[in-house]
Order: structure tokens, then sequence, then C-alpha cells
């Protein structure tokens, strides 16, 4: 046994972060743990990595063993540099063999400003460093807290390999799902202040969680069946004069008192609102960005479409950030041209996030932007919202200051979907929100009529939201992609694989930007060539049925069918006439480019 924690409790204020948490880690053991920002995830692994006392409880070590923790916000010395700090790190009698593999691993980070103060460089960039002086340890145990975060596609696959060849114990916090399902071989789900241990990995948990669930649910069924039989019994007049009644009572009153068990009500779905989007959204043409030699962004152009679902993808630094602020018009390309609908409303949910006033409520913040969302289905109050994304009636009255950082994080996401925009772009969305936040957010884009642009590392998150792949190519060229992260990971291998003499034209469904050419795909095509007479069908299905209607005013069993099935039918009529649109707009934009 490397470590043991057990009976751990921690209060802060009046709130039990940890309520009896039990732990065990052994060699080989890789735990992820996961839960709703703000139920204790970071302070247990401070109080195991010993940085924070527990109030009660204990975590003892086996005699040796070495412990390499990495913080969510890791701080350094000041004026300190990166390769020397790192190295300093090390044991005394290592720094001059192990600086080659220092520089390595921070290579493979992204960070290649050995002699750079770590006090210039960005959030992301110290996080990447901290990560690489807590691998380079060689310790038993590596506590991990936020490792994926800051980190492209291709460090976190790194990063997946380093840990699935680690031989000693990981106890990690991380929302990427991938990363999860690759890596972890326990999850210990945190839920107010309590744990739940599975053995298994990401997917395997998804289903052992739903069984535990169900389990409870019935065990909870039972106990409200027994308790009606037996509360008939106490109001017929039942005295605790025997010993056998006494013990009965007894029964009788342990079973009311306990704790029902917990359910996620949270997540039922809300349809999402949105202001109405016309035909003209943002046409960006032939736009190119340089800072100082380096062009980011090179002659791109594309018109975005009313329900684009677009994952942005590429390295660190390569000028993702910089074309979501172009769109959102935060910042002015060097050359080209940015055109935006009339009716366009965009909602930015950007890295920075925004200046909040700590001493304001988390509802009256939300309710100043608006006291009620409106959506297809009908108004959604601020505070069925708030209960959606999470927020608990407590946490609804706390003062913002009081809220943790990824708590703040879902406030502001969720700030950004009260004002009804129409156009969504999200930089990096997956960085400190929660994995029952995300599933949320990927429920709520789901069902969202606009246009949503997210720049993301999460391969999950994209391949859930996104049905084309835009990546930011080092020399400044976007190349599109069909399909989600998991169609543009399998382009790539594919094209590198090819032969020299074929990577000119991969048949991958991708092409520079430059020449990007709009088409059909065959599915739509043929819906093109069809939608006209269908809508003119269902069009006359409804004009029949309302001749029927009329037919049959007198008969109430019949009437109530007709006017369901003449309201099923004008809802697929909308959707129709949404799609007809859709196509009518794309047809549009293909003839042009042959003009």
């Amino acid at each position: 046994m490397l470590i043991s924690a057990e009976n751990l409790q921690k209060n802060y204020g009046t709130k039990q972060l940890l309520n009896n948490i039990t732990l065990y880690l052994d060699r080989g053991d890789k735990i992820g743990v996961i839960g709703v920002n703000g139920t204790g995830k970071s302070t247990l692994l401070r109080v195991i990595s010993g940085t924070e006392e527990p109030d009660e409880g204990r975590v003892d070590r086996d005699p040796g063993v070495t412990v390499s923790y990495l913080p969510q916000n890791p701080v350094f010395p000041e004026g300190a540099t990166v390769l020397s700090h790192v190295v300093s790190t090390l044991p005394e009698d290592e720094q001059v063999s192990r600086e080659f593999e220092a520089k390595t691993m921070l290579t493979k980070l992204g960070v290649a400003l050995f002699d750079e103060k770590i006090e210039n460089l960005s959030g992301g960039q110290r996080k990447r460093i901290a990560l690489a002086e807590t691998l380079l340890k060689n310790a038993d145990v590596l506590i991990l807290d936020e490792p994926t975060n800051h980190l492209d596609s291709e460090m976190a696959g790194w990063l997946e390999q380093y840990l699935q060849k680690f031989t000693g114990g990981i106890i990690m916090i991380t929302h990427d799902r991938y990363f999860l399902q690759n890596v972890a071989n326990r999850i210990l789900e945190m839920y107010l202040g309590k744990s739940y241990e599975y053995e298994a990995n990401y997917e395997k948990y998804l289903e052992l969680k739903l069984q535990r669930l169900e389990m409870a649910q019935a065990s909870e069924r039972k106990r409200q069946s027994i308790l009606r039989v037996e509360k008939q019994w106490i109001m017929r007049g039942a005295r605790a004069r025997s010993t056998k009644n006494k013990a009965h009572i007894q029964r009788y009153e342990e079973l009311r008192d306990m704790d029902a068990p917990e359910t996620e009500d949270s997540m039922k779905t809300i349809a999402a609102g949105a202001s109405r989007l016309g035909r003209k959204t943002i046409e960006l043409e032939n736009i190119s960005k340089t800072f100082g030699d380096k062009c980011v962004i090179r002659d791109f152009s594309y018109n975005l479409l009313r329900n684009d679902r677009i994952g942005i993808v590429g390295r660190n630094g390569a000028g993702k950030s910089t074309l979501l602020n172009i769109i959102a018009g935060t910042l002015q390309p060097d050359t080209g041209s940015i055109d935006y609908g009339a009716t366009v409303k965009i909602g930015y949910f950007s890295q920075e996030g925004a200046e909040l006033d700590l001493n304001q409520k988390a509802c009256e913040y939300i309710r100043e932007i608006a006291p009620y969302l409106e959506t297809n289905e009908g108004q959604v109050s601020a505070t069925m919202m708030m209960e959606k994304f999470l927020f608990t009636s407590d946490l609804q009255y706390s003062l913002i200051g009081k809220l943790s950082g990824g708590e703040r994080r879902r406030l502001f996401l969720l700030g950004i979907l009260m004002s009804a925009p129409n156009v969504l772009l999200l930089d990096e969305p997956t960085n400190d929100l929660d994995i029952e936040t995300l599933q949320v957010l990927e429920d709520y884009l789901h069902t969202f009529p606009g246009a949503v642009v997210s720049v993301s590392h999460d391969r999950y998150f994209l391949d859930k939201t996104a049905t084309s792949i835009f990546e930011v190519a080092e020399d400044g060229i976007i190349n599109r992609y069909v399909g989600g992260y998991s169609d543009y990971a399998e382009a790539v291998k594919d094209r590198e694989a090819a032969p020299k003499e074929k990577k000119e034209k991969p048949k991958q469904a991708y092409e520079p930007s430059r020449t990007q050419k709009l088409k059909f795909s065959f599915k739509e095509q043929r819906e093109f060539e069809t939608i006209d007479d269908t809508i003119a069908e269902t069009e006359g299905r409804i004009e029949a049925l309302e001749a029927e209607i009329e037919i049959n005013a007198a008969d109430y069993v019949k009437l109530s069918e007709l006017m369901a099935e003449k309201e099923a039918l004008s809802a697929e009529l909308e959707r129709l006439m949404d799609r007809w649109m859709y196509l009518n707009e794309l047809n549009e934009k293909i003839q042009a480019q042959k003009g």
C-alpha cells in the first residue's frame, strides 16, 4: 500500500467538503477523481499530498514512498527561469545529468523558451512547466490536479502514453473523458461531500453508476412502500407497551429517518433559447493576421451557416483564439473583411472570462442579464436554468466571491446563454468545467437553434458537438475536415501515412481554406431535390386535416385526435421550412462559387 487515507473530514465555514472519505492507493492504481466543481476534489488532493491538514481522519504513507504533486494553480519563485527552476527541483546529484531529459520533456509540452522568466509566460505555459517539474521527480505517487488543462491534443496524447506506462500510483482530477477512459482504472466520484468508488475506466463507470442509481431508487421505492404500511399500523393506535411493539416502532422510526438517495434532477432537458437569426450570419472574406513575423491566419474565407457546429483545433499558439477573436469582432484582421448579418447576436465564452462582482449573489448576476429565457417550449426562469446548470439553491444565493473558480466559470457560461445569443463562440469551454457541467452544456448545444464555433482540445467534447473541424496549421493555413474530432484524427493519420506523391491530394474530406469548395453531401443533394415536394405534401395533409376538423367539430374524441395530428404535422412543417432555408442558402453559395 502506497497511501491510505481514512475517514477524512474537512469543512470550510458551514460547507462540508469531505465527509468521512476513505481511499487506498497501491502500485498500478490510477484513480480519476470526478465530480461537480466545488465538491472538494482539489481539497482532497491537497489533503492526500500533505499540503493541507484534514479536520479529522488521517493520511499514512508507506516508509520511503515519495509523492509528486501538481497543484491546480502552481506558484513559482520570483525571477525563476524555466529550465533552471525545473532542474533545481531535482536531487542535487541529478541536476546536471538530467538537464537534457528536462529539456526534452519541456519541449514535448510546448515550452521551448528555456531561459525565459516564468513570470513572463502565460498561465497555460506555467501550468505545463509545473507538469514537467512534477513528472521529472521520479516519485512513487503522482497527484495531479487538472494535468490536461492547457494541453493541446498532441500533448494530451503524449501524457496519456506516459501515464499508461507509469508503474507507481496516480490520483488525478481531469475533465477530459477520453483521458479518463485511456488512463484511469478506478473512478472516485465525489458528490455532496461523499465519495463513490468504481473499479473501472470512464466508460465502465457510466454503466456502474447507472446500476447504482437504479438500485438506490429501487431500495427507496421499497422503503416508501414499507413506510406506508408501518404508518397505517402506527395510526391505528399502536403503543410501546410491549417489547415487541417497542422494537416495531423503533424500526419504523429508523426507516422514516433514513435519507432518500440523491437524484440528478438538474440533468433534465431544457430546450435552448436564442434570438432569431436571419439568412445572413457572418461572412469572412480573405482574412489574414500576422503577429511580428509569424502569420497565424492566411487568406481565409468562410460563410458561417445558421446551424454550423465547428470545432477549431491546432497546436498551442497556432492562432485558434485569434480566429475566434476575429469572428467575435474583438480583433481586426490585417487584411480581408468581415460582414455581419443584421440579426447576428454573438455570445462569446472567452478564456479570460468576465470581471464578476464578488459581492453580488450568483442569482442576482443571472437575473440582471435576463429573468427568464424564451425557448420554443415556453419561458424558462433564471432559477430553473441555474438548477439545470448545477447551481443548488444554496449556491444560487451565495456571494460570487465564495464560489470556486470552476463555479464562477459555470456562472459566466450561464450568463452568456441567458443573453439568448444566436451565434455561440466558445474558447476552451472545457477548461475548469467539470464533467457534469460539460454534459449539461453538450445537451444544451444539441438543441441550440443557432451556430456554434468552439476552440477546444477536448476530443470527447468535439466528438459530441462538432460536425466539422477547422485545423489551424503552423503556416496560417486553415484546413477543413468533415465530422467530429475522431473523423479528423483518422483523416490526418491517413494523410500522413500516404506516400509523399499522394499527399498533395488526400482522399479525406479536407482541403486548405483558400481552395475550399462548398458542396452538397449525397444525402443533402437528394434532400434538396425532393424537399419542395415533401413540403407541398405536408401542407396538403394539414389542409385535409383542417377539413376533417370542421366536419368532426361535435365529436370531442375524434376532434382531440385530429388536433394532435395537426399539431405534430405543423411542427414537422416548421422543421422542413427551416431545412429548406438552410439547403437553399447552401445552394446559393455553391452556385456563387461556380460563378
